[in-house]
């Protein structure tokens, strides 16, 4: 479970990032113009991937760990 800690922590923030954006919400201001986090998306899409990626790349290694035992 320890190796999983960067993917687990790239997940957690991926749910923050989620969740902030959707409690923060989205309003038009008196001019007409739209005040919302957008940046939170792809900012969550960002830790999503980097979560997958970690993930694979640690399954990669166990793998390789494993054939190289036997």
């Amino acid at each position: 479970m320890k190796k999983y800690r960067i993917t687990l922590l790239c997940l957690l923030m991926t749910a923050l990032c989620v969740v902030s954006f959707e409690l923060i919400g989205s309003k038009v201001l008196e001019d007409g113009t739209l005040q919302e986090p957008f940046f939170l998306i792809p900012i969550a899409y960002l830790f999503l991937f980097a979560s997958i990626i970690s993930a694979v790349i640690i399954k990669i290694k166990d793998v390789y760990k494993l054939k190289k035992h036997n």
